[in-house]
């Protein structure tokens, strides 16, 4: 999209194709690939050949929890989760709709810190383990990191979107 079609705030348009944008696209594309790729080599080789493929399962476990993770962080960079403001019918005024937002980002960021102490406890723990794949013995800690990693992003962007929209209260403008 141009800036012409977005007007003057052409940061909150998605698809402006910056380096975040392209980052994500590519990571997430490169993540949803292998776990496809995998997935069709477990059911080729296990159900069509008859020979599964020993600690594939396992090596399939880090792909998907990064793409899972990533897939959130990326839904909340764009503002594209998941949401049921039912009271977004009932309230007609621009104000009264930034307002609710505001609401609704304070109330994530509370639970999101909370879960977030909870992941730099549980990482700590993965550090303090070092617990190990039971076939490939591949440390599980580079699964375990995603939680955290992913948790911090969605945080930093929940704020970004926070102070979006009461810099938007502020001036009067939609969010």
């Amino acid at each position: 999209m141009s800036s012409e079609m977005c007007g003057d705030r052409c940061c909150q348009c998605v698809g402006r194709g910056d380096g975040m944008d392209i980052f994500s696209k590519y990571v997430l594309t490169g993540l949803i690939c292998i776990v496809a790729i995998g997935q069709f080599v477990q059911v080729i080789t296990r159900y069509v050949l008859q020979v599964p493929v020993m600690g594939l399962e396992e090596t399939m476990l880090y792909p998907t929890l990064w793409l899972y993770i990533l897939g959130s962080v990326n839904a909340s960079r764009e503002n594209t989760h998941i949401r049921a403001n039912v009271l977004e019918i009932f309230i007609k005024t621009t104000r009264g709709h930034t307002i609710l937002a505001i609401i609704g980002e304070v109330i994530s960021l509370v639970v999101g810190l909370w879960l977030l102490s909870w992941a730099w406890d549980y990482t700590q723990y993965a550090w303090r383990v070092w617990r190990e794949s039971p076939t490939l013995y591949i440390p599980t800690f580079y699964s375990d990191v995603a939680l955290i990693a992913g948790l911090g992003l969605m945080m930093l962007y929940t704020v970004w979107h926070l102070w979006r929209h009461v810099r938007a209260l502020g001036t009067g403008e939609p969010a």
